[in-house]
């Protein structure tokens, strides 16, 4: 048996179905007389469970700690566990941000001159013109063996 409220369905079938006593049902289940007896004093949750379920959806990003200190101001006694459990227990969760929007359409594709000996490299520039920052893949000019090394006036990183 998993739990208290079966063995105590399974004693009771045994007692309407065969006839058995209370003891001789708990005998032969292998349970203890005081746990089929047992009857909760717990206080009804229904007030409780509404006001929580109510508050969660009307304020749908806050989670149970923040709803517990609600219903505190407003004179609820019950406890942090308490309301953890009835949280839980109506399946109420933090509703997740929605995703940031992306980006629509297709971009251009990036105009490459494919050379022998091209060497490439990613950097973090911006244009002036442009408003968002990207990285700009740019060709860095490398000469080949044999010829003689480039202007140093001229610009190192033309694309």
């Amino acid at each position: 048996m998993v739990g208290p409220a079966a063995q105590r369905e399974a004693v009771a079938h045994l007692q309407a179905s065969f006839g058995l006593s209370e003891r001789r049902a708990c005998s032969l289940i292998g349970v203890d007389r005081t746990t089929i007896r047992y009857r909760s004093c717990r206080p009804d949750d229904a007030a409780l469970r509404g006001r929580l379920r109510e508050l969660a959806h009307k304020r749908r990003r806050f989670g149970y700690r923040r709803l517990f200190v609600l219903l505190r101001r407003e004179g609820e006694t019950a406890g942090l566990n308490r309301v953890y459990r009835l949280y839980r227990e109506e399946g109420l969760t933090v509703r997740k941000r929605q995703a940031r929007r992306r980006a629509v359409g297709t971009r251009a594709p990036i105009l490459v001159e494919a050379k022998a000996n091209a060497r490439w490299s990613l950097s973090s520039d911006t244009e002036i013109y442009e408003i968002r920052r990207h990285p700009v893949l740019r060709r860095l000019k490398r000469e080949p063996a044999g010829e003689p090394p480039p202007d140093p006036a001229g610009d190192s990183c033309a694309p």
